[in-house]
């Protein structure tokens, strides 16, 4: 019980945070930091620019310096601070300058995307914030609960600049200015969904860390005031929660749905008299699969075959459309994608046989390094020893009584018409040492008439 009891205080210990931290501090650097105004101004049209700029060019270290630059932080942990501390005045300051800023930056980034002349094919980092999942969720919690410990805390840290970066508050306002500005509907809800989930839980683990910290709070004149206050807090994250979980399912399902079809594909890709060369995923409505198979038609036991193995990789027939497609009655474009694929196929398959190839050839090598030149060391030793009649030469391991470890080596083995002393046997073992390139070698001698 007394080593229980003493591991429980030195948790206790390590987990203890009260001493230092300093929440008067704390308030006073939250408070100071929602205001829309002076440096602030400048600092957030400069984020707006860099996230824009990163955005369109598709440029990972741009946007982090953009996240890292916004001072968009400032005014979310100041409505976290009021709802915690029950300061109606912090709550409606905070969230009037976050507003500001919000509308600014959208209609910043709005601007901006539509007097660039720069355009995206493929725009991978915008298309990034406008899917927000329950990941999404923890990333915001977790990282305003990391975000106010630093406030909090006597000695400051570069934990900020890290909250900055994982919770990304700027990039998903300029993705919402870009579907403003393309008039797509999906980039401007989805990257404004993101930000109010990212808005919602920084509050929400400001809060929390706020009643867990005891700091200073301000009492409402109006008690029905202050549970209507937090019961809209509440309603607000379910309301942010739930939609973010279905999309979290979703995505995993797709996910899923995605790697059974690969294998799938792997799986079967080489048919009896067939070939697939190409296949299409549709994730919409449950997933479904074309594929496209070239050569002789399918036979009704190839096609069995094809749909069970679908079934095995969870994949059912309804969700399965072959497209069969003889290479002589196909269109110009499928006949190039067709050869594209059995030269793909075949350069891969190559590549493949290629880096074995090698991989044998340094085994080999390392075969060869230790082969023993069994013939060549015989007539040396025979020279030297005529009376020597049969030679006996292994690679083995003697393996010692005392330690049962084993020492790799040597076995050398002389039959002698004439008994060999210990001295000869001495001076065979040195040679041999030297010419075998090996420290370990045994030499044992057998007089003949002894077998």
């Amino acid at each position: 019980m007394k080593i229980i009891k003493d591991f429980s205080l030195l948790v206790r210990e390590i987990v203890d945070i009260r001493a230092c931290i300093d929440t008067g501090k704390a308030a006073e650097n939250i408070r100071s930091n929602i205001y829309f105004k002076g440096p602030n101004v400048w600092i957030l049209v400069c984020a707006i620019v860099l996230a824009s700029v990163g955005l369109n060019v598709n440029s990972t270290a741009v946007i982090i310096g953009a996240m890292l630059v916004s001072p968009l932080m400032g005014p979310i942990f100041g409505i976290g601070l009021g709802l915690g501390t029950d300061d109606t005045g912090l709550i409606k300051a905070a969230f009037k300058n976050l507003l500001v800023m919000v509308t600014i930056s959208i209609v910043a980034a709005t601007v901006y995307f539509l007097i660039t002349p720069l355009k995206l094919a493929n725009p991978t980092e915008l298309l990034a914030r406008t899917n927000p999942t329950i990941y999404d969720v923890m990333i915001a919690l977790f990282g305003g609960l990391a975000g106010i410990f630093e406030m909090s805390r006597k000695e400051k840290g570069t934990v900020i600049s890290g909250v900055a970066i994982a919770t990304a508050l700027m990039p998903p306002l300029c993705t919402a200015g870009y579907g403003i500005a393309s008039g797509s509907l999906q980039y401007f809800l989805g990257a404004l969904y993101l930000f109010c989930i990212n808005c919602v839980f920084i509050t929400l683990a400001t809060y929390i860390m706020v009643k867990y910290l005891h700091f200073s709070e301000m009492q409402f004149q109006d008690n029905t005031k202050a549970k209507r206050t937090k019961a809209l807090m509440t309603a607000i994250i379910v309301v942010v929660t739930v939609p973010s979980i279905l999309s979290a399912i979703g995505m995993i399902r797709e996910n899923k749905f995605t790697m059974e079809v690969e294998e799938f594909i792997a799986e079967n890709k080489n048919l009896e008299k067939g070939y697939i060369y190409d296949y299409k995923i549709n994730l919409r409505k449950g997933g479904s699969v074309e594929i496209f198979i070239a050569g002789e038609p399918l036979t009704a036991t190839s096609r069995t075959r094809l749909i069970e193995s679908a079934a095995r990789h969870g994949i059912a027939e309804n969700q399965l459309k072959l497209s069969e497609r003889a290479l002589s009655d196909s269109s110009d474009d499928t006949s190039e994608k067709l050869m594209k694929s059995i030269y793909a196929r075949t350069d891969s398959e190559i590549s493949k046989c290629e880096a074995r190839i090698r991989e044998l050839e340094k085994e080999l090598s390392i075969y060869k390094k230790d082969e023993i030149p069994y013939t060549q060391i015989s007539k040396e030793i025979r020279s030297q020893h005529p009376e020597i009649s049969n030679i006996i030469i292994a690679k083995g391991a003697e393996v010692r009584a005392d330690s049962l470890t084993a020492v790799p080596g040597y076995i050398v083995v002389a039959d002698s018409e004439n008994i060999i002393d210990d001295t000869v046997r001495g001076k065979l073992e040195d040679w041999l040492k030297i010419r075998l390139d090996d420290p370990a070698v045994t030499v044992i001698t057998r007089h003949i008439q002894d077998r």
